[in-house]
């Protein structure tokens, strides 16, 4: 069950919950749907809206779903789930259901999927996105370590919407 919570007031360590504790970005809707591990975004403000960016690579099957959706999610854990977090970073949903081969279990607010073991869900509205183009790196050397094979992400920024706290059941 989750609570609403002011995006105003939200604060999050965003180096240290993405560096150390991954997160689930999830698209889609009851339907259809797949989520996938990120280590890399940001969040901030931006033309005067609360966003958060989010890269994702041409070829993760997730892409498909924000391609075709307005909304997205970011699901954080707490640091809690990384095995299930490594399976579905490494799997791909294109292949079979991998969310069957972890302890998560797929819920979804206001129509888009999340996971009840989430602490903490951020919705997105996508506003903006493009290429990561190789042409525009300042330091070259970021090119071959991180694109080897010239996959280059397409950004997605996003107004951040709602926040949701995951609130115990015992708390209702």
């Amino acid at each position: 069950m989750f609570k609403e919570i002011d995006v105003k007031t939200f604060d999050l360590e965003i180096f240290n919950k993405l560096n150390k504790e991954w997160a689930l970005l999830s698209a889609g809707n009851k339907d259809a749907f797949n989520t996938m591990t990120i280590s890399w975004g940001e969040m901030g403000t931006l033309w005067n809206k609360p966003v958060m960016t989010c890269f994702v690579r041409p070829q993760r099957y997730t892409k498909e779903f924000i391609d075709s959706n307005d909304q997205m999610t970011l699901s954080f854990f707490n640091g809690e789930h990384m095995k299930d977090l490594t399976v579905l970073g490494r799997e791909s949903g294109r292949d079979g259901d991998k969310i069957a081969k972890t302890d998560l279990t797929p819920t979804f607010i206001e129509g888009l999927p999340t996971f009840e073991e989430a602490d903490i869900v951020v919705v997105g509205k996508k506003l903006y996105e493009d290429t990561i183009k190789p042409e525009c790196f300042l330091d070259e050397t970021l090119v071959d370590k991180n694109y080897p094979n010239k996959d280059f992400h397409t950004m997605y920024i996003c107004e951040v919407e709602k926040i949701y706290n995951r609130v115990d059941k015992k708390q209702c």
